[in-house]
Parts: C-alpha cells; sequence; structure tokens
C-alpha cells in the first residue's frame, strides 16, 4: 500500500468512526427516552441484584414500584435512593409494595395495589428468587415446592395479574431474572435448576404469544453474582445453607449485571447472557455433545461428593 492510498483511507475511517459514535449515541437516546419516567415494578428489590437494579433504573428516571416481604428495608432503600439524588434534580420518589412471591394468595392484591400506583405498569422485573443447595434423595418434596413457588410460580402468577392492563393498553415490557442454571443443571442444584428451567420455557412462550400485542419479553440469564443468595439458599430439610460458594465470592458484581439489565431492557433485547466463557461453553456443549456433558457433570458431582466427605 503506498503512501497516497494510506492518506486516503484516513478519511474513511474517520468517517466510519463517526458514523458508529453516531449509531450508539442514538441508540443511548432511545435507550433513556424508553426508561425515563417509566413505571417500573422490580421484585425482590431489598436487596442482591434487585437492590442494584433499583439504584440504576432511579438514577435513569423511572419511576419506580420496590417489592419485597419487608416494609422496613424497603423503606430504607426508597430513603437511600433520595439520598443519592445529590444534584437535587426532578425524580420520582419510589413506592414500596409488601408481599412474599411465595404465599400466592398476596399476588393477586399486590398487583392491584401496583396497578393503583400509576394506573398502569410499563416495566415489570420480575427478580426475586431464591437458590437450593441439596441432593434429590435427601431432599423434602415441600423444599422443591418452596423452590418452585418462589422462583417460577410467584413471578408467573405475578405476571399473569399485570398483563391485561399492558394487553389493554398495547404497550408493556416483562423482564425475568433466570440464570444460566435455567439452561443446565448442575449436580446439587436440582430444585433451582428445575425452577429456573420452567421459567425460562414459560417466558419463551409469552415472548411469542404477546408479541401480536407489542409487549416486549426479555429474559436474563447471569452466571453467579456476589449477593447472598448461597447464604440464604434451602438446604434439603428447608433450613437455611448458610455459606458463600467460593463461585458466588468471585461471581460478577451486582452492580455490573444490574447495567446490564438495563441496557437489556432499554434495547429491548430478548434474551442476555451475563456470563462468563466457560459456562457459556458448557451450555454450546449440552447442544452439541450431551454425552461429553454428563460426564462433565457427573465429575463434577463426584468431586463435591468427596469434598464434603473429606
Amino acid at each position: 500500500m503506498d503512501y497516497i492510498t494510506s492518506i486516503a483511507i484516513i478519511p474513511l475511517l474517520v468517517g466510519c468512526m463517526g458514523i458508529f459514535g453516531l449509531f450508539k449515541f442514538l441508540q443511548w437516546v432511545r435507550m433513556k427516552a424508553y426508561i425515563q419516567d417509566s413505571v417500573v415494578v422490580i421484585t425482590g428489590a431489598t436487596s442482591g441484584l434487585g437492590k442494584e437494579c433499583a439504584k440504576v433504573f432511579y438514577a435513569a428516571g423511572a419511576k419506580l414500584i420496590l417489592c419485597g416481604r419487608s416494609n422496613e428495608r424497603l423503606e430504607e432503600l426508597i430513603g437511600e435512593l433520595i439520598a443519592t439524588n445529590i444534584k437535587k434534580v426532578e425524580t420520582h420518589r419510589p413506592h414500596a409494595v409488601v408481599f412474599d412471591l411465595a404465599e400466592s394468595k398476596t399476588i393477586v392484591p399486590a398487583a392491584n395495589e401496583i396497578l393503583k400506583y400509576n394506573g398502569h405498569v410499563d416495566i415489570l422485573i420480575n427478580n426475586a428468587g431464591v437458590s437450593y443447595r441439596g441432593t434429590i434423595m435427601d431432599t423434602a418434596l415441600e423444599v422443591d415446592k418452596k423452590v418452585m413457588e418462589t422462583n417460577y410460580f410467584g413471578p408467573v402468577a405475578l405476571t399473569k395479574a399485570i398483563l391485561p392492563s399492558m394487553i389493554e393498553k398495547k404497550q408493556g415490557h416483562i423482564v425475568v431474572i433466570s440464570s444460566i442454571q435455567g439452561k443446565i443443571s448442575v449436580p446439587f442444584r436440582s430444585a433451582y435448576a428445575a425452577s429456573k428451567h420452567a421459567t425460562q420455557a414459560f417466558f419463551d412462550c409469552l415472548r411469542a404469544e404477546v408479541e401480536q400485542h407489542d409487549i416486549e419479553v426479555t429474559v436474563i440469564c447471569p452466571g453467579y453474582i456476589q449477593t447472598n443468595l448461597s447464604l440464604n439458599a434451602l438446604t434439603a430439610d428447608g433450613s437455611k445453607y448458610g455459606i458463600m460458594d467460593k463461585t458466588t465470592a468471585t461471581g460478577r458484581s451486582p452492580t455490573e449485571v444490574a447495567h446490564a439489565v438495563l441496557t437489556a431492557v432499554g434495547k429491548k433485547k430478548k434474551e442476555v447472557m451475563v456470563a462468563d466463557l466457560l459456562p457459556c461453553l458448557a451450555i454450546s456443549l449440552r447442544t452439541l455433545s450431551p454425552r461429553l456433558f454428563f460426564y462433565f457433570m457427573a465429575m463434577r458431582a463426584r468431586k463435591e461428593r468427596k469434598g464434603k466427605n473429606s
């Protein structure tokens, strides 16, 4: 390539970079407009990923309805969010709705209260959930039901209670926090993986069915996140696990994942994986070579069992 040709390429490269920059800017403007002033409901908002989602959506100008089991902790979060508004710009005071997703009788009244707040919901983020650690043989069926009630039936019931108002308005966005374990199963996580597989399937079906009503459905599939999920996980007898797993302690920060959720919602993504390379490869391996995947999972089970017995 001669000197003159090299000089001629420079303006072309600058022009391409300018077009790309303009595209990204317009994308950011659209995303900001989509989130700002939208009524956003977040379940499980008092801790972990839910709390961080509350922070990033509040900063983006959303009208938040924060849901959880503790009114005290929700009010503390609201106070914390308001205190972050150091520039004193106009924001919307978040609203709290207290209910337990595992208690089916509380969901419809909670949905009615949510809808009273602003008359509609623009974005519903089904985040609340519980994890699990244990062997299938030792796990009481009530524990399986408890995990499924919180992780699957709860979000499904809340979504069904909110959905008619979205269909009537022909506008809405339903988000669910699934997991990598909604796509692959890991030993000693049977109840959790089953609940996330069911969640993935339900919301994939929902996406296809509500497309005619211009309603968006986004499934977020995170890997390990640095939260108290493993500490609060249920064990075979229903007690709390109470141990911070190494994989959880070294996972992604909830702030990073919350920003990924915000971006996915703003860009109206159908599904987003928020995980490292190894879990993503495991998903591909499960599809391309199930036999090899099952071999690795059996090895993992033997290793974990040996570690617990040593």
